[in-house]
């Protein structure tokens, strides 16, 4: 299966609700990293490994596909 075929094809519903949450986390950690206050340097880190995780998890899900419903060659 290609790519363009796994964005067009439906994600099934949980990953949909983990795609999601991996907006979210991307987008708390982009709020810290891009926060004008000075903030401690644990939290910076924070802000770093939210914004990874979010969108590595956002991107799994997204190309995840219900099983089946591709009708297109991979060949």
């Amino acid at each position: 299966m290609k790519i363009v075929d796994r964005i067009q094809s439906p994600t099934p519903k949980l990953f949909q609700l983990l795609r999601n949450i991996g907006l979210v986390l991307a987008a708390i950690g982009g709020v810290l990293l891009a926060s004008p206050v000075d903030l401690p340097s644990w939290l910076n880190d924070l802000g770093g490994y939210l914004t990874v995780a979010g969108g590595i998890l956002s991107s799994v899900s997204q190309l995840t596909v219900v099983d089946g419903v591709n009708t297109h060659d991979s060949g």
